[in-house]
């Protein structure tokens, strides 16, 4: 079979940055992030996370290829905000966000353990 091994989904080779950015030359605020060893789920987690910020004015990322394990995210803000506060923000925002639902998942795990 002509498929990756199954670990090159998820394992960043050696030199390899798990997130680059690339500011775009013709459109002002507005860049691309690549993120290597990623798929749809963070793609569009991070995508319903950007738009919610009234300072984005697009946000939308891509899988270039289905055997290449990269998202493309691309990020255009308006003049208060830059591409990078902006997936800053997100990123920090779904940080906090998931640890909420772990602590109320693990509270409701722990009651219903008490009780049976």
């Amino acid at each position: 079979m002509n498929a990756p091994d199954r670990y090159e989904r998820f394992v960043v080779p050696e030199g390899t940055k798990k997130v680059s950015y690339e500011r775009d030359t013709k459109i002002i605020n507005a860049a691309s992030f690549t993120i290597e060893r990623e798929e749809h789920t963070i793609g569009n987690i991070l995508r319903m996370q950007l738009h919610r910020d009234e300072n984005v004015l697009f946000a939308g990322y891509k899988l270039p290829h289905p055997l290449k394990y990269k998202i493309i995210v691309r990020i255009h803000t308006t003049s208060q905000s830059s591409p990078m506060q902006a997936y800053n923000q997100a990123i920090n925002d779904l940080d906090k966000e998931l640890d909420h639902l772990r602590n109320g998942f693990e509270a409701e795990f722990a009651k219903f353990s008490r009780d049976y």
